[in-house]
């Protein structure tokens, strides 16, 4: 796959990141047209070098903005179709007591800085805290406050929309 157009990730300081940059550029970084990735790299998505920090920090924000989880799945959807950046959200086990039973996944791949796979569950996190609704949504998306013929919302948004 060739590089995207636009503005490509600026490299990380040495030591500090094993994002592995290198392998989605092309073989000569003197010629930007020296086409397709390396051999050694087929496969590889090279849209994540279009994260730049500037658009991460913005992608940071939106996620702590997020309002819903109907919201959150379709950035969710956005990034993998824009970036090819895999994030999984799912309840870590049958029996979750906070925020931190909700597992929140960055896929690891090239070009994907370490800081970044930090940066955007952290977001998320803040955003369910601000708006407990979406965690609420993320448990009974398999069932966990649904029970046949009852309203499959939690008590406390029930009682809210009851008070409107």
């Amino acid at each position: 796959m060739p590089l995207p157009a636009g503005p490509l990730r600026t490299e990380c300081p040495p030591g500090s990141c094993i994002c592995q940059r290198q392998a989605l550029l092309p073989t000569d970084p003197a010629d930007p047209a020296a086409g397709p990735l390396p051999a050694s790299a087929p496969g590889l998505d090279a849209r994540i070098l279009l994260l730049t920090r500037t658009e991460e920090a913005r992608l940071v924000q939106r996620l702590e903005t997020v309002s819903s989880l109907a919201e959150l799945r379709h950035l969710q959807q956005r990034m993998w179709a824009q970036l090819g950046l895999r994030l999984t959200i799912a309840p870590a086990g049958p029996e979750v007591r906070s925020l931190r039973g909700i597992s929140i996944l960055v896929h690891e791949q090239p070009g994907l800085c370490r800081k970044t796979r930090q940066a955007l569950p952290a977001a998320i996190r803040r955003a369910m805290q601000q708006q407990p609704q979406i965690a609420w949504e993320l448990l009974n998306e398999g069932g966990l406050f649904a029970t046949p013929g009852t309203d499959s919302r939690p008590l406390l948004a029930r009682a809210q929309a009851s008070e409107n």
